[in-house]
Order: C-alpha cells, then structure tokens, then sequence
C-alpha cells in the first residue's frame, strides 16, 4: 500500500562523528504519510543522534535528506519547522504554570488590533485543535502542572499539529506514564496516523512499539541493522535484531546486519 506514495521523508546513508566516534554510520530509512515507523535500539545504538539530524539540532556530516521527494536542507531547528517536522522529547517542553491554550501559542501568541494578547482566540483555537485530537479534554482552565502525563502529552503534541506538522518525531512518548495514560497516548497517534501525519517513534519499550507502530527500524552501534512490518515479525525476533544483530526472514538486512557464516 505504501509502495505507490512518494515517502514525506527520505534519509539516505547519514553519517557523523563527534570526535573521533562515529554516532551513525550510513544510516537509512523513510516514512510514508499515516505511517508509524518505530525506531528501536539500545542505548548509545545512534537512533535519537540519528533523529536529531532530522530535527536539525545535529548537522550531518554526510549523507542527504529529501522530503516530499525533494532534496531538504536542514541545519537547525527552525530549517525543521518550516519543513513540518516537530519533535516531543521525552522531558516536555511545558511550562506549568500556565493553562493549554498559553502552551499551545506559547513564543507564538495571537494579539488583538490594540497590541494586547488575544486570550479568546487562543482559547478557542485550542479547543478547536484539542477537540479534534482528544475530545475527553475539558481542563482548558487549568494549569499544565495540574494535567496528567497523558493530558500533558495531548497539550504537547497539540502544539505541534496546531503549526501544520506534518512530520512528527516523538521521543518515548509513553515512559513514566501508567497504563491509563499510555492508552490514551495510544489513541492520539492512531488520530495523528488517521489524519495522514506521519510518525517516527523513538521507544524502548517494545510491546509500545509493537501496539503502535507499521515498521520497525533497529539500530546497532550507529548503523541500521533492518527494517520489518510489525507484521511481519515476531517480538522475539526483534529482539535478536536489537541484542544480537541477527535479522529475521521477515526483515529488510541493513548495513549492521551480522551476518550468517
């Protein structure tokens, strides 16, 4: 199904060192409109360096990015931005002690003919957005710091898609919430995909990635070792990706791949 659609990103054989370290080497992948695509790995494995070469906060030493099919470039966060791509890291970046609609327009707010903020048109913005992406939120009122994680990861993610993301890059967006919170995260990126946005999901939980995700990306010592429909392969196997190297039938071999003797 996907294979008909020109993927909203395209990063081919990524490269860069800090030092004399190589953090990613060679890497690719893509995403597809309304897919999810989790990327997996252990700690220090290059994902988030990876990802951060896509959010420009990292410059790429090689390699090249085109989104929409077109050559991008991006070598800082706002080249990002313009690009529709947003990312929500695992720390949120909220500020507490004001309400949603403050956060959602926060550095970006909306100001009347007379130069004064324009309280009622942020607030109705953001009702608008969030009753689109969660309708079971009513604390408009309130603020952030009295939200739940999940409630808090509504507003976070409603700020992006209120400035037209198209490409979003959530890091672990489920760790230190309960199973509650993590269903109702769940249910914001089945929105998200249903809407066409397109997800990569940086994650090292694998029953997460597993319920959530189309593809699976698996890095090792910052090359890719392969990709696979969630589908396609068993849990087990990708963890033998993810601990060993080893890829599966099911999967596409990357450049990390051990390979059989």
């Amino acid at each position: 199904m996907l294979d008909n659609k020109v993927p909203l990103v395209e990063m081919h054989d990524i490269s860069i060192s800090f030092g004399g370290l190589k953090a990613v080497q060679g890497a690719s992948l893509e995403l597809y409109p309304g897919e999810v695509v989790g990327l997996l790995g252990h700690n220090g494995a290059g994902k988030s360096t990876l990802i951060k070469i896509l959010s420009g906060a990292y410059k790429r030493d090689s390699g090249s990015i085109r989104i929409d099919g077109q050559p991008a470039t991006i070598n800082n966060p706002r080249d990002a931005k313009a690009y529709g791509i947003e990312t929500i890291y695992q720390q949120l970046a909220v500020a507490d002690n004001v309400d949603a609609a403050a956060n959602l327009f926060l550095g970006r707010e909306l100001v009347t003919a007379f130069g004064t903020l324009d309280d009622a048109a942020m607030e109705s913005r953001a009702r608008e957005v969030m009753g689109r992406l969660n309708p079971n939120f009513r604390r408009f009122k309130e603020p952030v710091k009295a939200l739940s994680g999940g409630q808090r990861q509504s507003v976070a993610i409603a700020r992006a898609i209120l400035f037209n993301a198209r490409i979003l890059i959530m890091d672990e967006p489920t760790a230190a919430l309960g199973p509650q919170e993590t269903q109702q995260v769940g249910e914001l990126i089945r929105q998200l995909k249903a809407d066409g946005i397109g997800i990569f999901l940086i994650s090292h939980d694998i029953h997460d990635v597993f319920d959530l995700a189309d593809r699976v990306v698996v890095m090792k010592n910052g090359e890719v070792v392969g990709s696979a429909r969630t589908s396609d392969v068993s849990k087990d196997e990708v963890l033998a990706m993810i601990i060993l190297g080893k890829v599966p039938p099911g999967a596409v071999p990357g450049p990390g791949a051990v390979r059989d003797s």
